[in-house]
């Protein structure tokens, strides 16, 4: 990672969409996280809630972050509870281990709470290689509750 002034989140545009799409995690992550394509089709579908973005640093596109927002987490049970949190984060196995991804869930959750919101919620792969090291180390903590198989982590934004 160079600087922190040069790291930002950009919307994914026709300019940058094929650096987008490049992106890949590394080959023992495959089975951790959906390939960047399908995330940009899940956003066009749920353009209401997603909230797709690229890493950046400098003129590089070294990651890729999508947000879900307000979305009704389980209306059957609770129609009142919304939430928003991160849907998805790919950092290009080159790059993993230089803080991107950390700063892509530190803007993303910024985002969040200048939305209104007081958490920010994720889900996770359990297994070899899982990310939940890296989100509780970054604050998240389980809820108890699952997401299909996957478990629930919440950090407090207030």
């Amino acid at each position: 990672m160079t600087t922190p002034a040069t790291l930002r989140l950009e919307p994914v545009t026709a300019d940058n969409i094929d650096a987008v799409c490049a992106i890949q995690v590394r080959p023992d992550q495959n089975h951790l996280v959906s390939p960047v394509v399908k995330s940009l089709a899940e956003a066009y579908v749920h353009g209401e809630t997603a909230w797709p973005r690229a890493v950046v640093d400098g003129d590089e596109v070294v990651g890729f972050v999508m947000a879900f927002l307000d979305i009704a987490w389980n209306p059957a049970v609770d129609p009142a509870d919304r939430r928003s949190g991160i849907w998805r984060l790919n950092i290009a196995a080159g790059h993993q281990g230089k803080g991107y991804g950390r700063f892509a869930v530190q803007a993303v959750t910024e985002e969040i709470r200048g939305r209104g919101a007081s958490q920010a919620y994720v889900t996770w792969h359990l297994g070899e290689g899982s990310p939940e090291p890296f989100y509780l180390g970054l604050g998240f903590q389980r809820t108890g509750e699952l997401s299909g198989d996957e478990p629930v982590g919440v950090l407090r934004l207030t």
